[in-house]
């Protein structure tokens, strides 16, 4: 009987450390103007196994809002008032379950859309760690970065990398591989 108790107590210790030391759950949520990032994202989640999330604006954005050509486009106009933060369509659920949370975007003007700012102040991302991920046609992540931690220094924010416009394959498994090895190990 003795040696029955200890075994079970055992096995209960064995599954309790187990359990403890299992993987961080990952959500990674994005906003996409042309699909470029939201493409990426689904790469990430499959390489990942991570659960996804598309940022969305309550008003949707439009071919003709995003038109970086135009500078009457919508996103000319909302980058042009720091201040401004367009309403979300919703929030990710159970976010207070996900340790690690991919905030992804296409670069407008050398910084993040303004909607991500809109997420990060809508959404508690406190004692998180936050990857920030991006697709540029030029640009590299380093301004917007630079921008979101000092906006937000009381996060853990951690700079991830671009995918850059028309990448080869390998430039593309790059970029996944190095936002892959940035989730913390437990």
């Amino acid at each position: 009987m003795i040696m029955k108790k200890s075994l079970l107590m055992a096995l209960a210790v064995m599954i309790m450390t187990a359990c403890s030391a299992k993987d961080p759950k990952v959500l990674i949520t994005y906003f996409s103007a042309s699909g470029t990032t939201k493409s990426l994202s689904q790469d990430l989640a499959k390489a990942t196994g991570a659960d996804l999330f598309e940022i969305e604006g309550a008003q949707p954005y439009t071919a003709d809002d995003v038109n970086l050509g135009n500078r009457e486009a919508r996103a000319f106009k909302e980058m042009a008032d720091k201040s401004f933060r367009p309403e979300l369509k919703e929030s990710p659920k159970n976010l207070k379950s996900y340790d690690v949370v991919y905030i992804g975007f296409p670069i407008w003007g050398n910084a993040a859309p303004n909607i991500i700012y809109t997420f990060i102040e809508k959404n508690d991302l406190k004692g998180k760690t936050v990857i920030i991920f991006s697709t540029s046609g030029s640009s590299d992540l380093g301004n917007s970065f630079r921008l979101l931690k000092e906006q937000y220094p009381d996060l853990t924010l951690v700079e991830g990398t671009t995918l850059k416009r028309n990448p080869t394959p390998e430039a593309r498994q790059e970029v996944i591989n190095k936002l892959k090895e940035a989730i913390p190990v437990k």
